[in-house]
């Protein structure tokens, strides 16, 4: 198939298209407007229903009913407008319902600005709204990426009943690259026999609710959504080690950031400084496994962000007092430059050595 140029925005929603999305509903908001300016003209074209729903908060809550149906069903938005969605979004964790949800983040707090940002990384990766939860969280690269795990999150909704979510930023949702579609593996589905299709005379009513009165209950419910996390825990990391075999220095970058990294290793080594990247690309479950591989043989981590550090907790986690963790961010929608990287890790090697 050949590659077309698209914008990031447009691409997660044709993939979502492509994947079997059979129902958006969502508000607009910038900077992912496009997205669902592109859903409301091509979902219908494909036998979906689009529906620009009143709010934020209407628009979860369509997603909780389709998704009751065992539609294939997503909704977007960015930064303000995912707070918005909270309260519904642990619902959907509650009643164990499958739904994709795309965060273009925009900076804040409040309103902020709609420069790109990565500040929402606890809102997504900590359980935003109330309750013990996780949502399974990939934050894509490239537009190539988003294309593969625009896919994966549809399935990994379905295989393990919950919300995904798509973690991107305005810089990721506005530029344009090539991409191609292509075919994909794709992964065992479960049949959807909890959805409210009605019975058919075959069982009793199919009734799908989060409330559990009885502490029992939901302390059982509980343990089963934490049994779980930890099998998706166990077989859905995803990561990628770069230039990390001989690495002194290792940065730890996700999304956009990671590729303005590169260039500051590849500046880096031409000044002699042994410097690699591990790239989470499920933000959760956070990839553990790559700084236990690492950590005996560097002198220091340096984690990049667009926040004023958030990923770095659970990166200071995982090398656990091993070797130092230094942070680097910028805030307010400004993006770190390779030479801003660059001098932050000539200012670590000075320090460590």
């Amino acid at each position: 198939m050949a590659k077309v140029l698209m914008k990031g925005n447009e691409v997660i929603a044709e993939t979502a298209i492509k994947a079997g999305c059979k129902g958006y509903f969502g508000y607009p908001i910038t900077p992912q407007s496009e997205l669902i300016a592109y859903m409301a003209k091509r979902l219908p074209e494909e036998g979906g229903i689009f529906l620009q729903a009143e709010s934020e908060v209407a628009a979860i809550n369509m997603v909780y009913g389709a998704s009751c149906a065992g539609v294939r069903v997503m909704t977007s938005s960015s930064s303000p407008g995912i707070s918005l969605k909270q309260e519904g979004i642990s619902y959907l964790v509650g009643s164990e319902l499958p739904s994709v949800i795309v965060n273009i983040m925009r900076g804040g707090p409040g309103l902020g600005s709609i420069q790109p940002s990565q500040a929402d990384y606890f809102q997504a990766t900590k359980g935003g709204g109330h309750g013990d939860y996780k949502i399974p969280t990939y934050a894509p690269a490239n537009l190539q990426e988003i294309v593969d795990l625009t896919y994966l999150a549809f399935d990994i909704a379905d295989i393990y009943l919950t919300p995904v979510y798509i973690l991107g930023d305005g810089m990721l949702g506005q530029m344009m690259e090539p991409v191609e579609f292509g075919t994909r593996e794709e992964r065992a589905l479960p049949p959807k026999n909890w959805a409210t299709t009605g019975t058919r005379g075959d069982g009793p009513p199919k009734i799908i609710n989060s409330l559990r009165l009885d502490p029992a209950d939901l302390e059982a419910h509980n343990e089963h959504l934490q049994a779980k996390y930890r099998e998706i825990e166990e077989k859905e990391t995803l990561y990628e080690e770069y230039m990390t075999e001989d690495a002194d220095y290792i940065i730890v970058a996700f999304g956009i950031v990671s590729r303005i990294a590169r260039t500051a290793i590849s500046r880096a080594r031409a000044e002699g400084l042994k410097v690699g990247m591990i790239r989470p690309i499920t933000l959760w479950p956070f990839p553990v496994k790559p700084f236990v591989d690492t950590r005996d043989k560097v002198k220091a981590y340096l984690t990049v962000e667009m926040s004023a550090g958030q990923m770095v907790e659970d990166v200071r986690l995982a090398v656990n007092g091993a070797k130092p963790v230094h942070f680097y961010g910028r805030l307010g929608g400004i993006v770190p430059t390779h030479e801003n990287i660059l001098q932050k890790l000539r200012e670590i090697a000075g320090g460590v050595n």
